[in-house]
């Protein structure tokens, strides 16, 4: 039965290359056009490429012909990924920290500052036009608008999640610097964004200029709303509960060559109910059939978008880059109308804790914390004139990333200044070396800090704390689920970690709403004084358990 419902995804590109073409093929051009695909609190298991039951032919085949890495890594929200994705800097030095009303530090403003630099804005003097269709989510003023941070053309979600079906209002949605409001019966989020994207790709066509879009989809974000057709797919398949679920991915994704087999699968978070003494399980099997539906449907646009690439002559010398800014979420949510079941408009509802849990598969926590589940994400890159296809790289990548990429291969550079002032140089690298299989990137450090939770991952070791909790150290290398913390074992070792992302915090501004336990720095200990003893820090003691 299920194969016979996917019949009429799998034919959809043999009945579209029978139709004639929607606009004549545009000349190649050396310089690729960019396209960056980012879904909306996607855990690292929840495409089929990565391991899950869900339906993604479109995103496995982009895996299948370019290169999936295994260990990328996003900022654990929203906003704060969108801000690195975009300019190459962390978060914090782009504007866009821990947000709140009571702030003070004007580094947490929560939209991009004028020390730093979109890759829109920089790929506009390489001869690029510029497009954006989705969530923007970083300001809503004038001066702050996709138009204002070089997007030429943009239809423009300004804030977080909102109804899919457009029964809602507060949420502002610009086309072209223009305020728009969802019209008609059939709208919905994911494939009026599609509708947009492929708008643009078939505008760049009658140009002779490359092109960067970059289509920031809401899905599968809360509220989970899917159209009742996709829901249907799903309905009844999640009966089995969240905790076989995990099992299932967990090995397939060993099969598949994503995890070690080495890595234990951590046990399911004590908050959450063994499924056989859920009473509502068929409730809960509609929220994760919703939740699936949301992502089927973001798939099949993707679909959409490469096809039309192809219909126009543009797919070979194209670079699409996809991840997610975050892992699954456990937000509480359920604030629709009583008795409407998830899924539908009038609902207004999230998956929930445990099937987050499910999402994030093999990692431990989830959105909001910066351990693996919270900030580990699908990453595929495709470019047919680049790309030798079915590359599985464990290279470490990073969100910072994104924008050094785009600039390489598109021949750009990055300016010094904009308007007047002095930009913060890139904190990222280019992944081209990795992707076209030419050479590895060195070794790296990477740091996360958000809402007080704060991680530094150096080669085969992590840092990792919980805001109100103390450091934590794992070997990812045979531990990348953070099932075994040796801080105790190697007190040295989480000293000179905690003193780098110290060192780090300082550097970027970072400001915690609460105070932090770190090492100094410059606190030489040697394993026989350290062994058996509590390490001073700045504001308490060393790193020990949670």
């Amino acid at each position: 039965m299920n194969a016979l419902r996917q019949l009429p995804i799998l034919l959809l590109p043999f009945l579209l290359a029978a139709l004639p073409t929607a606009a004549a093929p545009r000349a190649q051009t050396t310089k690729p056009n960019i396209v960056v695909i980012m879904a909306d609190d996607l855990g690292f298991s929840d495409i089929g490429c990565y391991g899950s039951e869900i339906r993604t032919p479109n995103l496995d085949r982009l895996a299948a012909e370019g290169a999936r890495f295994t260990q990328f890594y996003n900022n654990g929200r929203c906003c704060p990924t969108r801000a690195s994705l975009l300019t190459g800097l962390y978060p914090h030095q782009a504007g866009v920290g821990h947000m709140t009303a009571r702030s003070k530090n004007p580094a947490y403003q929560g939209f991009l500052n004028d020390r730093c630099l979109t890759v829109a804005e920089a790929l506009q003097p390489a001869g690029y036009r510029t497009y954006l269709s989705g969530k923007w989510h970083l300001g809503e003023r004038a001066g702050r608008l996709p138009q204002d941070r070089g997007f030429q053309r943009s239809f423009a979600l300004l804030g977080s999640g909102s109804n899919y079906f457009g029964h809602e209002a507060g949420r502002r949605i610009l086309e072209d610097g223009r305020t728009v409001a969802p019209r008609g019966k059939d709208w919905y989020a994911t494939d009026v964004f599609t509708d947009r994207a492929v708008d643009y790709i078939r505008d760049a066509a009658t140009h002779q200029d490359p092109f960067l879009l970059y289509v920031s989809y809401t899905a599968p974000h809360w509220p989970i709303h899917a159209r009742a057709e996709d829901i249907a797919r799903y309905q009844g398949e999640y009966m089995q509960g969240w905790d076989a679920l995990r099992k299932q991915r967990y090995h397939r994704m060993r099969e598949m060559g994503i995890i070690d087999p080495a890595w234990k699968l951590p046990p399911r978070d004590p908050s959450v109910p063994l499924w056989k003494n859920v009473t509502d399980q068929a409730a809960w099997d509609r929220k994760m059939a919703a939740y699936a539906a949301m992502i089927d449907r973001m798939d099949q646009g993707i679909g959409r978008i490469m096809d039309t690439l192809r219909h126009t002559g543009a797919a070979e010398n194209t670079l699409v880059l996809f991840l997610s800014d975050n892992g699954g979420s456990a937000e509480t949510i359920d604030r629709g109308v009583a008795g409407i079941p998830v899924g539908a408009p009038q609902s207004y509802a999230s998956y929930g804790r445990p099937w987050a849990g499910a999402s994030n598969t093999p990692f431990r926590l989830y959105k909001h914390w910066v351990h693996e589940g919270g900030i580990a994400t699908p990453f595929i890159a495709w470019w047919p004139d680049r790309i030798r296809g079915g590359q599985l790289t464990p290279q470490v990548g990073h969100v910072l990333d994104v924008m050094p990429t785009c600039l390489e291969a598109a021949g750009a550079t990055y300016p010094s200044s904009r308007n007047g002032g002095e930009l913060l140089p890139l904190q990222g690298v280019s992944l081209l070396p990795i992707i076209t299989g030419k050479s590895s990137v060195t070794p790296r450090t990477v740091f996360w800090e958000h809402e007080g939770n704060r991680a530094v991952r150096q080669g085969r070791w992590k840092l990792v704390a919980k805001a109100t909790g103390r450091w934590n150290l794992y070997d990812l290398e045979t531990d990348r689920t953070e099932v075994r913390d040796l801080s105790r074992e190697m007190p040295e070792k989480a000293v000179e970690l905690a003193g780098l992302w110290s060192d780090w915090a300082l550097s970027c501004n970072v400001k915690a709403r609460r105070p932090l336990r770190l090492a100094r720095s410059s606190r030489k200990r040697t394993p026989q004084k350290a062994r058996g003893k509590k390490q001073k820090t700045e504001r308490g003691t060393a790193p020990s358990g949670e």
